[in-house]
């Protein structure tokens, strides 16, 4: 799924973790609704995602209502009540929505949840919000640390395309290069190369480690 198309995402559960990526994804360009049955943290969201509202998500009318019958991926955030968070996996299953992540809070939630057919499960704390919304999208970043709203260091597999070029020959080489990112390490196999020379050439099983703004990122991939 290319980040650089904006989706409409539904992200059911505003606590830390799911106000962190519903956030995240709006920042990014998505168009989110963001659902809570707590009015204080929908208030909370005001301005920081496209609709922020009010409702009980284990209903399924509920969620008609608001439309998310048509949205591309929904995202069940929803913090410790497991029952709730099965309810909504199962309804945006109904719904027949393409693409459905859900937090899981132990190994049995998590294997309940896949089976019930969500396509990523995630075992996350709140504080990774902001990782998972970048690697939503991107199946080549492996990991993401945010150092501000729009710039971040990311780990991703080398692009095919780039196989057996030098990173000068891929526009790897610096911040003035073609993407515009800094490599700050190559990892193959179990070796970790610190600041690579431009003329090191990359193989496919390579992870390179950059530094820059999201979207330059998100161009390496695409």
């Amino acid at each position: 799924m290319p980040v650089t198309n904006s989706r409409h995402i539904a992200v059911v559960g505003l606590g830390r973790f799911g106000s962190n990526i519903a956030r995240t994804l709006y920042q990014l360009g998505h168009t989110v609704i963001a659902i809570d049955n707590d009015e204080e943290r929908v208030q909370a969201m005001m301005g920081e995602v496209t609709h922020p509202v009010v409702g009980n998500a284990t209903y399924e009318s509920v969620l008609r209502d608001f439309g998310v019958h048509n949205y591309d991926i929904g995202i069940v955030a929803i913090g410790s009540n497991v029952e709730a968070s099965i309810m909504v996996a199962v309804l945006f299953q109904t719904m027949n929505l393409p693409y459905i992540v859900a937090r899981a809070h132990s190994d049995l939630h998590g294997s309940t949840l896949e089976r019930l057919g969500c396509h990523k499960v995630v075992y996350a704390e709140s504080e990774m919000g902001a990782r998972v919304a970048h690697s939503l999208f991107n199946p080549d970043v492996e990991e993401y640390l945010e150092l501000s709203p729009s710039f971040g260091v990311s780990r991703l597999k080398v692009p095919d395309r780039f196989a057996d070029m030098s990173l000068k020959e891929a526009g790897l080489s610096g911040v003035r290069d073609k993407y515009g990112v800094a490599v700050v390490a190559l990892k193959r196999g179990n070796d970790i190369t610190l600041s690579p020379d431009s003329d090191e050439r990359l193989r496919r099983d390579d992870v390179l480690v950059v530094a820059g703004r999201d979207e330059l990122v998100e161009r390496i991939s695409h």
